[in-house]
């Protein structure tokens, strides 16, 4: 009796483990996304990501001036300078759709996350 429980626990652990490793997003090496801005809006304004994953996103402002990325939906903001980088980590976010902005372009710089 102490042989199949011992060995139902260990298929269970091993079922577990296999299904952790075939995971699509844990099979994706790259968790990184890039949004770009560039003449004041973002590039690309949509941009989707796995859900309940943690991402790394780069902020590239190609523009001379400074600008903020911000979202009260992911509860993130980040000031950066022009002609720079700046890295903003969200999630692991359920599925749904999270509006970005940038703060100081607000009529151009809009966007779009959404987590599948």
């Amino acid at each position: 009796m102490k042989f199949r429980a011992a060995l139902g626990a260990l298929i269970a652990v091993t079922l577990a483990a296999a299904s952790l490793s075939s995971h699509p997003a844990a099979a994706d090496d790259n968790l990184t996304r890039t949004i770009v801005i560039k003449n004041h809006k973002f590039v690309p304004a949509t941009l989707e990501v796995p859900a309940k994953i943690r991402v790394r996103l780069i902020i590239d402002n190609q523009d001379p001036t400074p600008e903020e990325f911000e979202s009260h939906d992911l509860r993130r903001e980040k000031i950066l300078s022009g002609n720079s980088k700046g890295t903003v980590w969200v999630g692991p976010l359920p599925e749904g759709e999270y509006g970005f902005f940038g703060e100081f372009h607000q009529d151009t710089a809009q966007g779009t996350l959404i987590a599948k």
